[in-house]
């Protein structure tokens, strides 16, 4: 959910500046999925901006304390939001947490890095929603360990239908700072695409799994 318009396309804006999102919709990109997309988003280029750094991690932090209250620690998801997880934290001067994609298989076989202490207000953060199920199992994960999750934050969803569902599933409240609608909106008033690959960035949301250029 997209709580403010103008910080929307404001971090569209800084994220395409910065080519931490790269539009191509003539010359798609190769997810891991195998995928085709005419978009790539890396959101750890922006840990090399302090500027765009700090403004994101501090609207992150705006989000959480409006929407979920003061939390009692903030937790990442590893590994793209352990570093904008920690800057967050260290905005509200809570403790900050980590959560790997499973247990490490040697050593005290943690999934959870940093001291996690029972029935604590936990919000989430992440840098980047697509199909949300391993951002969605990290909460799994923070719940077994007896945390209390009140939701998460994010800098950039692609707003895909079946996140949303799985949210909506897992009954997670998820809020972001910029979304693919706001980021169209944005590419087009800056003059990064033209209307007609306006449209064709329109049809691979549609149906990112089966799109062909």
């Amino acid at each position: 959910m997209i709580k403010n318009k103008y910080t929307a396309k404001k971090t569209a804006e800084l994220l395409l500046q910065i080519k931490a999102i790269k539009l191509q919709p003539n010359e798609p990109f190769t997810w891991a999925s195998g995928w085709k997309s005419p978009i790539y988003c890396d959101n750890r280029t922006t840990l090399s901006f302090p500027q765009i750094r700090n403004y994101l991690s501090e609207n992150l932090a705006k989000i959480i304390e409006e929407e979920y209250g003061k939390p009692d620690v903030i937790a990442g998801v590893a590994t793209g939001a352990i570093a904008i997880g920690v800057l967050v934290a260290q905005y509200l001067n809570v403790p900050f947490i980590y959560v790997r994609p499973e247990p490490k298989k040697h050593g005290r076989k943690n999934q959870i890095e940093g001291l996690l202490e029972k029935n604590k207000d936990i919000v989430v953060v992440e840098d980047l929603i697509s199909t949300g199920k391993s951002s969605l199992s990290a909460v799994k994960a923070l719940k077994k360990e007896g945390a209390k999750v009140k939701g998460m934050v994010a800098i950039f969803s692609y707003g895909f239908k079946t996140a949303n569902e799985n949210f909506e599933k897992a009954n997670v409240k998820l809020n972001v700072l910029s979304d693919y609608n706001h980021l169209l909106e944005q590419s087009l008033d800056s003059n990064y695409i033209s209307e007609n690959e306006l449209e064709t960035l329109r049809q691979w949301r549609n149906n990112p799994s089966k799109w062909k250029q």
